[in-house]
């Protein structure tokens, strides 16, 4: 029988101090073939975000059914970081679309970033990315990777505001190199990248501040909206199928808000197998000790429905033949054909 009462019935209110949550799936079964060298990816990717996040952020790790050696480590950097508060191991794959809403409905942070368990992070990338945010309040996912291909990629906000409240204009490309070593990272046979690509990406521009079109979500901040009024329902596909399209794409374009990225390049994508390139950009990387930036400063706006409307038009005329390039050329881009 219950004794007393329970003391946290006159504590009800929940405080929290942090206002960004990064989230990392991981899923590492064995170390054989495809995984055989993941456990050093992931060390690389893990070690790097704590050095590069400010003190306002903390850290849920979902490992999804990984090899014991996985959970070892992701174990013992629990009980050595006080970033990384919250660690779920599950005994099953839930794949990485469940591992994240998983831990975004169960955390308060209003920023939200999820990032594969691949990721190199740079000094830098979190503040870049707020900055973004705090210059475009209709902002909803931001990325520190820019890509000059995802223009016209869940857009259709960004199309609009650029037309009829802002400035679309091609230019020069931060760091064409971080852009290729991505390429270099998928492995293709075929680049992903054509080298007009490495040149010029198309920036939205405001009265005072500027962002690349779109971006991927390999890795990305949102606000934690997209999470909360995007889908109540889980996903019952791993990670094919177009599935983080259903809840992170389309809901962020669905609720209004751009898909921006940052022009200069604070990540990087590492693939499954380490180079020594790697080494030495970690070696580059700084305990951070920023706190963050005054949260206030972060606004809430929208694009509206008349607006995505609008935009979702402008998406259709871009990807026609005859109209993309009237379009690109109209935005400054001379070599209109090869985009």
């Amino acid at each position: 029988m219950r004794i007393g009462i329970n003391p946290e019935k006159f504590n009800k209110e929940i405080l929290i101090e942090n206002y960004h949550r990064v989230i990392v799936p991981v899923f590492i079964p064995h170390f054989d073939g495809y995984f055989a060298q993941l456990l050093d990816i992931f060390k690389l990717c893990l070690e790097s975000l704590l050095l590069t996040s400010h003190t306002k952020t903390r850290v849920t790790i979902y490992n999804n059914n990984s090899h014991s050696e996985v959970k070892k480590y992701i174990d013992s950097m629990y009980l050595k970081s006080e970033m990384i508060d919250q660690v779920f191991h599950s005994k099953v794959n839930l794949g990485k679309i469940n591992a994240i809403l998983a831990a975004s409905k169960g955390n308060l942070e209003p920023l939200i970033t999820i990032t594969d368990a691949d990721v190199l992070f740079k000094n830098g990338w979190q503040e870049e990315v707020e900055k973004v945010f705090i210059g475009f309040p209709e902002a909803g996912m931001v990325s520190p990777v820019p890509s000059s291909k995802a223009l016209n990629n869940f857009t259709s906000n960004n199309w609009y505001y650029g037309f009829f409240k802002g400035k679309l204009i091609f230019e020069d490309v931060k760091d064409p190199k971080a852009m290729n070593l991505f390429d270099l990272s998928l492995g293709r046979e075929t680049p992903f990248y054509k080298p007009v690509h490495l040149e010029k990406y198309l920036v939205l521009k405001n009265k005072t501040s500027s962002a690349v079109m779109g971006c991927g979500h390999f890795v990305a901040t949102l606000k934690r909206d997209v999470f909360d009024k995007g889908t109540n329902i889980p996903a019952f596909v791993k990670i094919q199928g177009g599935v983080e399209n259903n809840f992170i794409d389309a809901p962020n374009e669905n609720l209004g808000f751009l898909r921006l990225a940052t022009k200069g390049n604070y990540a990087f994508h590492m693939g499954n197998n380490t180079e020594p390139w790697m080494y030495d950009e970690f070696n580059l990387l700084k305990d951070s000790k920023l706190e963050g930036c005054d949260l206030k400063k972060i606004k809430y706006d929208r694009v509206g429905k008349i607006g995505n409307f609008l935009g979702r038009i402008l998406i259709k005329l871009l990807n026609r033949k005859n109209t993309k390039k009237a379009i690109l050329k109209y935005l400054g881009l001379k070599e209109v054909t090869n985009y």
